[in-house]
């Protein structure tokens, strides 16, 4: 394998690329060794549901496209951003809420760490950011929790 692989899609910022992005992230990885049905890749692609849900519904119109990005970085790290030009980053909610929605970026937050990743915000150069996610990339696969779940 390559020191270093990249994939990347820019989608409509449209409730139907939602699926669309999980489809093109799953095939991705699938080619770099990550087998669907496993828990990983459960995890991955509710990650990017999640990220391209509120690249859509949270930036209210403002950003036309979405992009995510795909890097393994020397068969150790596995990073995921979605990228839109909405200049709001997102809020930090604490896990408690109870409310019908804004709680994406809870869920991503708590699959990161079960996996022992992290996430983090960027800016872009034209005043929108990236959301990544960076999962250990263990044996061709996120690496699992500690408690097995």
């Amino acid at each position: 394998m390559a020191d270093h692989q990249e994939a990347s899609v820019t989608l409509p910022s449209d409730p139907a690329s939602v699926a669309a992005a999980r489809r093109y992230v799953a095939e991705v990885l699938g080619g770099w060794g990550l087998p669907d049905g496993t828990d990983a890749a459960d995890s991955v692609r509710l990650i990017v549901s999640e990220l391209a849900t509120n690249s859509v519904q949270h930036t209210f119109g403002q950003s036309p496209t979405f992009t995510v990005d795909i890097r393994l970085e020397r068969e150790e790290w596995l990073r995921i951003g979605v990228t839109d030009s909405y200049p709001r980053w997102p809020k930090r909610l604490p896990a408690a809420v109870q409310q019908d929605n804004g709680r994406g970026m809870v869920i991503i937050r708590w699959l990161a760490a079960e996996a022992g990743g992290r996430l983090s915000v960027s800016p872009t150069e034209d005043g929108g950011k990236t959301v990544w996610i960076a999962l250990p990339w263990t044996a061709g696969a996120p690496a699992k929790s500690a408690t097995g779940c």
